[in-house]
């Protein structure tokens, strides 16, 4: 009796130790293909949820110091280009329009060659015969000013300066320093050019979207005239244009990087 006892307590422990080792064995397989199917899972996600980015501001988006220039004008600037050269060519009856600049954007390099190398129809250094009185390229104490010239038909040249803000007259009065040659060439310019600046400017503008912030009658080296217009676009940077002011072909453009 006692030793058919001891040998089935054997076997029950030998039974026991196996039904163990068993399920060890299987917990084992499941926890590693469990652990399978999330590597695998979580690679499968990978592949349909990109990585998240983190991007730094490109360099191209800061402005440079004449595109901050033009923003600051530009953002205080309520009348437009439009308005006025209508504004300027009402101040002195029958005149025409000869050059309309908004004052503080590109001051210094927004005329061309004339032949009297002064870069203006009048023989005067700048629509107003002297210095911008704001000169940085930020808009004065009273808000920007349009600067206009506007010539009778006799080639007399009147400046117009205009708030840009309210569309108000601040001053007009003729330009002093013309001679004789001056109003004959201004006239004889006017008599050249067929097409408006307005025309031109639309011309500019169906080209590059933007603001129009100069438009000059300029000579074309000795063949015939033309508008040379300005448009700032959305990035700030200036284009002009060559404008044949008889057919209102472009007949250059440059971009302005800076």
């Amino acid at each position: 009796m006692n030793s058919a006892s001891s040998r089935s307590r054997t076997l029950k422990a030998v039974g026991a130790l196996s039904l163990a080792a068993a399920t060890a064995l299987l917990m084992t397989g499941c926890g590693q293909s469990s652990d399978s199917a999330s590597s695998a899972a979580t690679s499968e996600a990978a592949k349909v949820v990109p990585q998240k980015q983190t991007t730094s501001p490109s360099a191209t988006a800061q402005l440079t110091e004449d595109q901050q220039e033009r923003k600051t004008v530009l953002d205080a600037t309520k009348v437009t280009f439009d308005d006025a050269a209508t504004t300027a060519t009402g101040e002195v009856a029958g005149s025409k329009l000869v050059d309309l600049d908004l004052e503080g954007v590109d001051d210094d390099d927004n005329q061309s060659p004339s032949p009297t190398a002064t870069g203006s129809p009048t023989g005067s250094p700048s629509p107003t015969g002297s210095p911008s009185p704001t000169g940085t390229g930020s808009p004065g104490a009273d808000g920007p000013v349009w600067v206009a010239e506007v010539a009778e038909k006799d080639g007399t040249i009147h400046t117009v300066r205009i708030n840009a803000v309210d569309g108000k007259v601040i001053e007009a009065r003729v330009d002093a320093d013309q001679d004789a040659d001056d109003k004959k060439q201004t006239a004889d310019w006017l008599a050249q050019a067929t097409q408006t600046p307005q025309q031109a400017a639309k011309v500019a503008t169906e080209k590059k979207k933007g603001t129009v912030t100069s438009v000059s009658l300029e000579d074309n080296e000795g063949d015939g005239v033309i508008w040379q217009v300005d448009v700032v676009g959305s990035d700030w940077k200036k284009t002009t244009f060559d404008v044949d002011a008889k057919n209102d072909t472009i007949v250059r453009e440059e971009t302005d990087e800076d």
